[in-house]
This record gives C-alpha cells, structure tokens and sequence, in this order.
C-alpha cells in the first residue's frame, strides 16, 4: 500500500480516564479560544507598505490588529482551577501540565501586545534566538544562493482550484477529512492555517511551481497532522501539545522540499527571520531590521518588509525563529534514523516522541490516519533518503519540477 492510505483499517484509541479526559477537553475548548496568531496579525499589509514607503524607509509603520474580545482573565482562571494533579497516567499528566501552562504564557502574549513587556512574554512562549541558530542563518544568507529567476504567474484562481483538488483528494482516502478555506484580502500572509481553517490571500501571486509544495507545506503537515489528531483519544494531539510549533513549521517546510521545489530564496527567507526576530527582541526598530535584510543581505523588498513586518508584531515576535530551528532538529532526528510516519501523530514537540511512543503501546493513542499526498509518490522512499543525507544550509532546489509529484 503507498503511505498516504498505510492506515485504512483505522483503530480506535482507548478512551482516557476520567480526569484526563476532561482536562483535555477544557485544555482544547480553550485553546480554540486564544487565537494568538489571529490577534498578531497586523491588517492591511498595502497600507503598512505605503506608509513606510512614503516615509523614504526610515520609519516605524504602526501596525493595526483585530480588537481582543475574549475575557482573557475568565480564561486564565478557567485554566488555573483544572484538575491535572489528579490525573494517574503519567505522561498524561506530564503533557497536559505542559498545555496548561503554555495556555498561560498565551494569554500573557496577547494581553502584552504593543507593551514593553512583550518580548519577554514572546520569548517565554517560543524562546530565544539561541546563538547557534542565529550563527547557522547568517551562514545560510552568505553561502545559499539565489536560484533560477520566477515570475508571479499564478494567482487566487489557480490557487483556489489547487487547493480545492487537494482537499478532494484526502476525502476520496478519508471521508471525514475536513478543512474550512476563507479567502480573505485583508491578510499579511499569503498562506496561513489557524484553528482549523486555511485561509488564503485574495490578492495572492506566486510562482506556478511554488503552488503545490505550499499546498503541501499548508494542507500536508497542518491540516493532515490535525486529522490524525482528531482521531486520538488526546484532543492536544489535533490542536496542538505545548511547543509543538518548531516541529510543525519545520516539518511544513520539509514538505516543500519533499514536494519538489524549495528554492535557496525560501531557505534565505527562513534565514532572514531568525536574524529578524534576533534584532526585533533585541528593541530594533522596523526601519533597522529592513535594511539588515535589503541591503545587507540582498533580499527583494518584499520579502525583507515582509520579514520585518513580521518580526515587529506586537513589538518584537521571537516565533519565526521556529521555522529554522525546527527545519534543523527535523533533519537531525532524519539522519539519526527517525521514523517518518510518527511525525505525523497529530502536532507535538520533537521530544514528545518518546511519551508518545509509552502511550502508543498502552492504546492511548494510535498510528496516523492519513501521511501527506507527496508521500504516494513512486520515488517517494529516494527523496526522504535525500532528506536523511542533507544539511540544514543544503536544503533547497535550484530548478523547478517538470511535473506534479504525485
């Protein structure tokens, strides 16, 4: 059987215990809740542009966000008076612990955006950019280079077919596979998943040949990983176990390579947020960081403002350092032998896999449904092997696919 339908007999997990069960279920019912990404994501983009633009480049942009709505401190209370103490299995406990508490550093996140605080709230949520990692990006800026020029030849038409057909294809091997799709001209990303729903840019061009590897970047480890999640016993495997972003982000990005076509600028973009969210934590200012990457680094102007945009939110954001560092740790557990397939439980922490693995064999938990579309590829098995075999700063395509890859 090829990956992507290994799994049609589709077990059940062994329900949880009592106590488990309804901390998960409150831990899921208020993570739906905290949208952080939602109320970080500054509104009109264009207008940002023009703004900073017209000011000849040298200065800070305000950025506009949705209002907050919810009674955050009804949600913190919610969260401090659960009962994970009187759970009796261990890794459960340990992992629903975790939850609560990252809840916890949510809720500060978005209380502390545009204060002085923020980036110490940022931080206790994602971490720092570690020296390591800011060192492997400055490598990756200087050595990679730039590939074969592209032209932005496909829009929100052939997106929108492309992205439909997808998600056709994951119900013909999974009748419930769902996924809501809002296309929204109001965004600061081309591309995002929050929560469940896929939303799109209406204002989108991009490459033709970059349309499928961020399908599967977005529908293939986002969507994909939360189906398998929603099939476990433990509802935080389909929203998300504490610090499971590097993991998801660097394995979206592994798809993109797996998929066919990760050019050395996407590589470069990576790069350019760590250096970003580095100097952004450390209170430089929009104008700064732009100039880093443009002149600096060499990056087209919107990628750099884009990059910039991004690491300025809510006044210094350290998350996009993730994508990098999860890339990273992704291909060192790769070239030590790591199984593919259990990537794709539902979204956890790299480290997880160890607890998951005592709850798999206990029945808490079971293999995934679904693998992601390119895994069906005939020649599928050779392009992980490449995986397993590459270095973080080697990671990139320099010609674009002749064909779809599966």
């Amino acid at each position: 059987m090829t990956g992507a339908t290994r799994n049609r007999l589709r077990p059940e997990a062994r329900a949880l215990p009592a106590a488990a069960a309804h901390v998960d279920a409150v831990l899921a019912r208020l993570d739906a809740r905290l949208d952080w990404l939602v109320a970080l994501s500054p509104l009109d983009g264009d207008a940002v542009w023009r703004a900073f633009d017209a000011g000849g480049r040298r200065h800070e942009p305000p950025l506009r966000y949705m209002d907050l709505d919810d009674d955050l401190g009804a949600i913190r209370a919610e969260l401090a008076a659960l009962p994970v103490e009187q759970i009796d299995t261990p890794a459960l406990r340990s992992l629903l612990s975790e939850k609560q508490h990252e809840l916890e550093r949510m809720i500060d996140l978005v209380e502390q955006r545009d204060q002085p605080t923020f980036v110490d709230a940022s931080v206790a949520l994602f971490g720092a950019v570690e020296p390591e990692l800011l060192a492997l990006a400055e490598r990756i800026l200087d050595r990679v280079p730039t590939g074969e020029p592209v032209v932005a030849d496909a829009g929100i038409d052939e997106m929108r077919s492309a992205v439909d057909a997808e998600i056709d294809w994951y119900r013909a091997q999974a009748p419930d596979f769902h996924i809501d799709v809002v296309v929204d001209t109001d965004m600061n990303s081309m591309l995002m998943v929050s929560h469940g729903t896929f939303y799109i840019d209406g204002n989108i061009r991009l490459p033709r040949a970059r349309i499928d590897p961020l399908i599967q970047h977005e529908i293939g480890t986002h969507v994909v990983t939360r189906h398998n999640g929603r099939r476990q016993a433990l509802r935080q495997l389909e929203v998300g176990l504490a610090q499971y972003d590097p993991m998801q982000e660097g394995l979206g990005v592994l798809s993109e390579f797996l998929a066919g076509y990760l050019p050395g600028e996407r590589l470069r973009v990576l790069a350019a947020r760590v250096v970003a969210a580095s100097m952004a934590a450390s209170g430089e200012s929009l104008p700064a960081i732009f100039a880093c990457l443009h002149e600096g680094h060499g990056l087209p102007t919107d990628d750099a403002f884009d990059v910039a945009v991004r690491a300025r939110r809510g006044g210094g954001l350290t998350k996009d350092a993730v994508y990098l560092r999860g890339v990273r740790d992704l291909l060192a557990y790769l070239e030590a032998g790591g199984e593919f397939d259990a990537l794709f439980l539902g979204k956890f922490a790299l480290p997880h896999l160890e607890q998951l693995d005592t709850l798999l064999d206990e029945g808490w938990i079971v293999p995934p449904d679904l693998l992601p579309r390119y895994a069906a590829a005939e020649d599928f098995d050779a392009r992980l092997e490449v995986c397993r075999r590459t270095p973080v700063d080697r990671l990139f395509q320099t010609h674009r696919p002749t064909e779809q890859t599966a």
